[in-house]
């Protein structure tokens, strides 16, 4: 019987230079959620955060935008990609209904650690989502990330890459 025997030689490939090993890579898109700000009074207070994008995926109009979102708009995002995209859309942080309470001797949902938390948990939503790559073509998700305002009556459509 004739024994196989396995092929150890390796693979020709072109040597790394500098510029391949340090350069930027071929796709990238980061995301972060930082810099929460409170603003308002009374019942008319709330946490806004800052989302900046950065990308060299042409899918993408800008390759570095800034914007600020408050926690309504993340569900907004999340209702619009449930009903017009066929990505399954992980969960958002918890709205923290009884930190909303009144008479619980801290801040509520507007104390350090639960903003921090909420932060947290939004910048994973939105780094699970934008990295799908069939998220990456729908409108709403475009505009959540790029436009300075979020127009909720949007006609849905999906975006074409350029």
């Amino acid at each position: 019987m004739a024994e196989a025997i396995a092929d150890t030689r390796r693979l020709f490939s072109k040597p790394q230079t500098l510029n391949d090993a340090y350069g930027p890579p071929s796709n990238f898109l980061e995301i972060d959620v930082n810099n929460p700000e409170t603003v308002g009074v009374g019942r008319g207070r709330f946490t806004t955060y800052e989302i900046r994008l950065k990308t060299n995926l042409p899918i993408f109009k800008l390759k570095e935008s800034r914007v600020r979102r408050r926690y309504s708009d993340f569900e907004w995002l999340r209702g619009e990609l449930e009903r017009e995209s066929k990505v399954v859309v992980p969960p958002l942080p918890g709205k923290a209904f009884f930190r909303q309470l009144p008479f619980r001797g801290d801040d509520g949902i507007f104390d350090d650690s639960f903003i921090e938390e909420r932060r947290q948990g939004l910048e994973q939503f939105l780094n699970k989502v934008a990295g799908h790559p069939l998220a990456q073509n729908e409108r709403c998700l475009h505009m959540f990330l790029q436009d300075e305002n979020v127009d909720r009556n949007y006609t849905p459509s999906k975006i074409r890459p350029a």
